[in-house]
């Protein structure tokens, strides 16, 4: 468990709310490849974390997605494969949007900078 405070009340419910929604958007990712899993667990991760030690143990030791997201806590990084396959992705849906679905130029531009952005984060990240 990590050193945050846990909260209370309301603020516990929305956040408890929140990491499942965050959990059920993992699993979709999963099985969809344009929508990624482990920004959703990670945000789970974060939400379980100040609102209940239960499922953030439970979403920690999962067998099948708590080494990434342990590696990812520990600053121990992520497999190349997936760094590889991450930004591929990445650039084909943001690309994909900029051509076929967008037509504003700043958002074009928006888009373009997000994809940068995340591109150099995960780029940063250690390789297991």
């Amino acid at each position: 468990m990590t050193d945050t405070k846990i909260y209370h009340g309301i603020a516990r419910l929305a956040l408890l709310v929140a990491g499942n929604i965050f959990v059920g958007l993992g699993i979709l990712g999963i099985f969809l490849p344009l929508l990624p899993a482990t920004p959703f667990f990670l945000l789970a991760a974060a939400c379980f974390a100040k609102s209940s030690p239960k499922f953030y143990d439970w979403l920690i030791n999962n067998k099948w997605f708590g080494s990434y997201l342990k590696n990812y806590r520990d600053n121990k990084g992520i497999p190349k494969k997936v760094k590889i396959v991450s930004i591929l992705i990445l650039w084909i849906v943001i690309l994909s949007t900029i051509l076929f679905a967008v037509e504003a130029i700043l958002i074009k531009i928006i888009l373009l900078i997000i994809a940068i952005g995340v591109t150099i984060h995960i780029s940063r990240i250690g390789t297991i």
